[in-house]
């Protein structure tokens, strides 16, 4: 093993593992590129039956709904309102994940035979618990079954009053639970203490695709519904759009759902995401991973920031063609709207930052305005948590009450940071690594000391510095339309599954020029093999690299570029390092 490096910016290069013996039994078995197989060696897998569940699970493969210990009630539970014709409320949390598991629900239900509502909470809400707008409308709407997608879990009081209303509750939802759990009719939430079910990694959505799943199946075997009226895999778009969107791991089942939602998404049949694709300018049948997280994620979670969420789910359900489009051209007029929201606060939370270089003497950042966009935070907050590796939490006060987004590395899980501080807390709630609080103007300043003093105890110099986890060294010689075959078998690509990061020795054959305002475009040379190369957002590091003949070490990876119908392989340069003249 090479040893892991510093670059001069402060990014830690972390060289691959490297076992020969592993690495050629993966080439003999499967018959794939040695370097296709050192990826799989750098990633930990170490036995046959966990490289064969990566690359080659099937739909088949998903596991039994069951497993969820309370799936059975819930299951019951949704019959009885179908035999009884009981109108069921969908109640779904306001970002794409809750978006996409109210719809999925919605419809299914509907199919199914039940009377189906929806209802997604607005930001704007004069209600501290948003949960409590979504009682009053089931209320009014006579329902007796509520049902949560994507959150629940910490309204345990809410929940309460929903019981003593006579509307029953099943939730459904993937946040970590808090100490009170709530009473209902069933809980399927996979990160329950003592949960059965073996994947904690399903997102809001996962988790309502799993109730869809446990319905059909009891239906099917009571002999309710041929198996041939219900096709489940329709509603995987749904399932792939919401799991990529919340950044749901793609390992695993997750991994399935994703893939297979993937080519539902290609067949185009969803006609309100047929629409968002337009207006994205983006072929259906070109969707990526990356297409979703950049291009549709976005315009949908437009909505929950700064207008009406429930639109999100209209457009998903909407079979007119005509009103579809509708919807998907407000979905980009929001989201532009969004984007100057998002450019103003981001400029003034940087002019601070510039002003106040002293808050990188400590190892989190908590910053906190009343010019800020409650909305817009969650954005803001992970680009500086990533553009800084630190822990970071952005609040934005409105009326005396902050509302606080946490992104978070690692190293420094944020949950048991926020339950230590519970005192000071209106209330909070997420996971791990992203998370939300709301808190009293007055208590920012004493929780910022703790939360700041945690992290400067419990983060070493080193967990704070820029990682880039490298996956296999390469020559250019292995640069191949049939190599760059072979890594599709590793996609989907998304969170916890990125694409690999590859390293080369090369010469620059010429110094990089500057494209647009801040890129640099480089020429490679190894051997008889030029490559050009992109680094993003780097123009700044250029001074030092306007010599020919520069041997460089460059940590890139490899995409095709298709331009005037010619394809070329093309290097996204991750980062650089100069090694000799």
């Amino acid at each position: 093993m090479q040893p892991t490096t510093t670059q001069e910016d402060g990014s830690l290069w972390i060289y691959p593992q490297v076992d020969s013996a592993w690495n050629q039994k993966i080439i003999d078995e499967l018959s794939i590129h040695p370097v296709t197989a050192q990826v799989l060696v750098s990633r930990g897998f170490t036995n046959f039956d966990q490289i064969h569940d990566y690359l080659y699970a099937k739909l088949p493969n998903l596991l039994d709904p069951n497993l969820f210990p309370e799936m059975d009630k819930a299951v019951e539970r949704v019959l009885l309102a179908l035999k009884n014709k009981e109108t069921i409320l969908i109640y779904g949390d306001n970002d794409v994940d809750g978006i996409t598991g109210a719809t999925l629900l919605t419809e299914f239900l509907n199919y199914v035979g039940c009377k189906t509502l929806f209802y997604i909470p607005n930001r704007t809400s004069l209600n501290k618990s948003l949960m409590l707008d979504a009682l009053d409308y089931a209320s009014s709407h006579e329902c007796t079954l509520l049902i949560t997608v994507d959150c629940g879990i910490t309204a345990a009081a809410e929940i309460g009053k929903a019981v003593k209303k006579g509307i029953d509750v099943i939730v459904t939802d993937h946040h970590e639970p808090t100490d009170q759990l709530p009473h209902c009719v069933a809980t399927l939430n996979p990160k329950l203490k003592g949960s059965t079910y073996p994947n904690r990694d399903l997102t809001g959505v996962g988790v309502a695709f799993k109730l869809a799943h446990g319905i059909t199946n009891t239906l099917i075997t009571n002999g309710e519904m041929s198996p041939s009226k219900i096709d489940l895999k329709r509603y995987l778009d749904l399932v792939a759009l919401g799991t990529i969107a919340d950044m749901g791991s793609l390992l695993g089942e997750n991994r399935i759902l994703v893939r297979y939602g993937l080519r539902q998404m290609r067949l185009g049949k969803r006609i309100g995401l047929t629409k968002l694709f337009t207006v994205c300018e983006v072929d259906p049948s070109d969707v990526t991973t990356i297409i979703i997280a950049s291009k549709l994620a976005p315009r949908l979670n437009s909505l929950g920031r700064i207008a009406d969420p429930n639109k999100g789910v209209e457009l998903l359900l909407n079979e007119d063609p005509d009103q579809a489009e509708i919807l998907a051209k407000e979905l980009d007029l929001n989201n532009i709207e969004r984007q100057k929201i998002e450019r103003k606060d981001s400029e003034d939370v940087e002019a601070y930052i510039e002003k106040n270089p002293q808050i990188f003497k400590h190892r989190a950042i908590l910053l906190y305005s009343t010019k800020w966009h409650p909305g817009i935070i969650p954005i803001i907050t992970a680009r500086i948590a990533k553009q800084y590796n630190r822990p970071t939490l952005i609040i934005a006060i409105e009326n005396g009450l902050g509302k606080g987004s946490i992104r978070t590395i690692p190293e420094f899980p944020i949950l048991p940071i926020l339950r230590e501080n519970a005192d000071l807390l209106e209330n909070f709630g997420g996971h791990d690594y992203a998370a939300g609080l709301t808190i009293k103007h007055e208590n920012i300043e004493r929780f910022r000391e703790r939360f700041i003093a945690s992290a400067d105890k419990k983060l070493a110099e080193q967990d704070i510095q820029s990682k880039l986890q490298l996956d296999a060294k390469i020559d250019f010689g292995e640069l191949t339309f049939d190599f760059m075959e072979s890594l599709n078998l590793l996609e989907p690509f998304g969170n916890e599954n990125p694409p690999p990061i590859f390293y080369a020795d090369a010469h620059q054959a010429w110094p990089p020029k500057i494209v647009g305002k801040d890129h640099l475009k480089f020429y490679l040379k190894q051997n008889e093999r030029m490559v050009e190369g992109i680094a993003f957002n780097m123009a700044a590091r250029r001074p030092p690299l306007l010599r020919k003949n520069l041997l460089l070490r460059v940590a890139f990876t490899p995409q095709i570029n298709t331009f005037l119908n010619k394809s070329s392989i093309q290097l996204q340069i991750r980062d650089f390092k100069i090694l000799e003249d």
